[in-house]
């Protein structure tokens, strides 16, 4: 059996496959208390499609992204931070059959590690991002 993700792994190593809903250039909101409100992806974490020409990357619930405040504290706007997505508009279908959508595309701010910068999240996560990232399931006030 292979070996499942490698040295410079963040998070949980591998993850089951998520319909993408996320897409480079996508306005996303921001969920945590960390004074950003809307933000903007610019790249995956961890895509392994280089020099695959044209290549749109793509992200689902509980992928790793890069992104630019938009909107926000003027503190943290115009800055590249690193985020976790929690919530997906498109729908994506779990292992048990069920298919789940929300209303919203929805992200936390993390440090390079993983660890999130706000200390709660406001509305649900998803049960797939709270899974590979235990310690925004512990911040999460609801996981569906």
């Amino acid at each position: 059996m292979a070996k499942r993700g490698g040295p410079k792994t963040v998070g949980v190593s591998h993850r089951y496959h998520v319909t993408p809903g996320v897409f480079a250039n996508s306005l996303v909101s921001v969920v945590d208390n960390s004074g950003a409100k809307v933000a903007r992806v610019i790249s995956v974490i961890g895509n392994r499609s280089h020099g695959v020409h044209r290549k749109i990357h793509n992200a689902g619930v509980g992928d790793m992204i890069v992104v630019s405040v938009v909107e926000g504290r003027p503190e943290v706007r115009k800055q590249k931070l690193r985020a976790i997505v929690v919530r997906q508009r498109r729908p994506f279908r779990r292992h048990d059959g069920t298919w789940v959508a929300f209303d919203d595309n929805a992200v936390v701010i993390v440090s390079e590690e993983g660890q999130p910068k706000g200390t709660e999240i406001h509305g649900p996560i998803a049960m797939e991002a709270a899974q590979r990232w235990p310690q925004i399931a512990s911040l999460a006030a609801l996981v569906i």
